[in-house]
């Protein structure tokens, strides 16, 4: 059984255009096109699995949209992995702007 619920996904991934925009605002810049290609990677990968494309809303309610019976664990699992990864990429992306000033 996964520790993680349809619902706990949708949360996630309707987060992920704030926190794309909150961490390129924290990049202020720097160099981060290969990263964004990593995070967009993931978003495709969670869009194939759920029959839509990479934008994080439509996998949300594509998520939302099925009932929970309808979901084995696996693809579960794939998408909590697959919204885990993306964070973790939009905080490098967040980390590679210049240390803050005091």
């Amino acid at each position: 059984m996964s520790k993680t619920t349809p619902g706990d996904l949708v949360v996630a991934y309707r987060s992920l255009i704030r926190r794309r925009m909150e961490a390129l605002d924290a990049a202020d810049e720097a160099p981060v096109s290969g990263l964004l290609d990593e995070l967009d990677g993931h978003l495709a990968a969670a869009g194939k699995l759920v029959g839509v494309g990479p934008d994080p809303v439509a996998i949300a309610d594509a998520i939302a949209a099925r009932p929970a019976r309808d979901w084995d664990v696996a693809t579960i699992e794939a998408l909590r992995q697959h919204a885990t990864d993306a964070a973790g990429v939009l905080r490098r992306i967040s980390e590679s702007g210049p240390p803050p000033t005091d």
